[in-house]
C-alpha cells in the first residue's frame, strides 16, 4: 500500500492524515462531522469548527491515521506521546498500542509510530502488520 500523507491547515494547526493507518472506526466524522465528512472533497474542512475542538476529534483517532502539529512548529513534527505504553485488544477488531513504538520489518526497515498503531489480528489486512478496516469487511470475531 502506498504511503499516503495528506494535510490539511488553518490559522493554528495542520491535521496530518495517513488513509494507509486508518481502520474505518468512524471516531473522526460521528464526532465532528462538520470538520471531518467522508462525503465531501477535501474531506477535512477545519475551517468548520474550533481547533481545541478538532485537536479533542483527532486525539480520539485509534489509529493515528490523524494527528496534528501546531504550525508555529518549525520541523512541523506531529506530537509525541509522553507516556507508558499501554496495549489494548479491541473486540473484534484490531491489537491497538497506545504510546511511542519503533516498528521492525522482516528486512530490518525501522518505522517510529506514536500516539496509536493498530495492528491487524484478523489476517485479512492488506497492510499488515497494520490494520486496515478488513476486520469488519470478513465479520471478523473474537474467540470467546
Amino acid at each position: 500500500m502506498k504511503d499516503i500523507t495528506k494535510k490539511y491547515t488553518n490559522d493554528e494547526i495542520t491535521v496530518v492524515w495517513k488513509p494507509g493507518q486508518c481502520i474505518h472506526s468512524t471516531l473522526c466524522w460521528k464526532g465532528l462531522g462538520e470538520v471531518f465528512n467522508p462525503t465531501k472533497r477535501p474531506w477535512i474542512s477545519l475551517e468548520a469548527s474550533t481547533t481545541d475542538a478538532i485537536i479533542e476529534q483527532v486525539n480520539k483517532c485509534p489509529s493515528g491515521a490523524l494527528s496534528y502539529f501546531y504550525n508555529n512548529d518549525l520541523d512541523g513534527t506531529t506530537q509525541q506521546i509522553e507516556s507508558e505504553t499501554i496495549i489494548e485488544v479491541a473486540p473484534n477488531g484490531p491489537l491497538l498500542v497506545y504510546g511511542n513504538v519503533s516498528v521492525k520489518d522482516t528486512a530490518g526497515n525501522e518505522v517510529k509510530k506514536n500516539k496509536v498503531t493498530a495492528f491487524c489480528r484478523c489476517g485479512a489486512s492488506s497492510n499488515k502488520p497494520y490494520c486496515d478496516g478488513s476486520h469488519k469487511k470478513i465479520d471478523f470475531k473474537d474467540n470467546a
